[in-house]
């Protein structure tokens, strides 16, 4: 349960950081040196990076899983052997 808070958590902040580069952008068009929208885009991208490895270790620890009625046609179907 706590994994599934965390990355819901770090997707929030994830979108907050991508509405804060908007806003950015939208101020700083006449401001040619600013690099706030850099620095957020940045901050986004480690925020994502962040959220990948977080499903990824949730998967690989079986703390998520897939319960989809069409997600398990990975599996091996059972074999009828006469």
């Amino acid at each position: 349960m706590l994994i599934k808070i965390l990355i819901v958590i770090e997707f929030i902040v994830l979108l907050v950081c991508l509405a804060s580069s908007f806003t950015f952008l939208v101020k700083d068009i006449g401001v040619s040196e600013s690099k706030r929208v850099l620095y957020a885009l940045g901050i986004r991208i480690t925020f994502a990076a962040l959220l990948l490895g977080t499903v990824a270790y949730g998967i690989q620890t079986g703390k998520l899983t897939n319960q989809a009625p069409w997600g398990h046609h990975w599996q091996a179907a059972p074999t009828s052997e006469n």
